[in-house]
């Protein structure tokens, strides 16, 4: 993601029902840093929860998508990812229960599934790993860019 972010790329966040919230939250943690020192950077929750169409219309190939779902269920998010897939950003789903139809989608990055049944513990699960990609991000943009 660091290495998306120093080349231009932005965040998408794609979230719907249970995790448009967090999908908000993430949006506002990257854009809005809340340490001292810490660079803003650019981030944008998708206005329709995230669908293809959404990450056709505001995704170029150097962007990151992050999806969010407590079950990953919904073909909106699994056609988000595809289409993300496709035009070449870098895809991040955070899921829940079993990873659902957005787990499927051939060609995914990045792939954590919370294993648990119960939305609340996926998404207690999610806001853990988006806090440490968030922390990772500025530790590695904090680095020198290798050469």
């Amino acid at each position: 993601m660091a290495g998306r972010f120093r080349t231009g790329g932005r965040l998408l966040a794609a979230g719907r029902g249970p995790a448009a919230p967090d999908a908000a939250h993430v949006v506002v943690e990257f854009v809005h840093p809340v340490i001292v020192g810490t660079r803003a950077l650019p981030a944008l929750a998708l206005p329709d929860g995230g669908s293809g169409d959404s990450v056709a219309l505001f995704g170029e190939p150097g962007d990151i998508l992050l999806a969010l779902s407590p079950d990953g269920e919904g073909t909106d998010l699994a056609g988000a990812l595809a289409t993300a897939v496709r035009r070449g950003l870098l895809t991040v789903a955070l899921l829940g229960g079993a990873g659902g139809a957005a787990a499927r989608v051939p060609g995914l990055d990045h792939l954590v599934v919370v294993g648990s049944p119960d939305p609340r513990v996926a998404r207690e699960g999610h806001v853990s790993a988006y806090h440490v990609l968030w922390e990772l991000v500025h530790v590695f943009l904090s680095e020198e860019a290798p050469q």
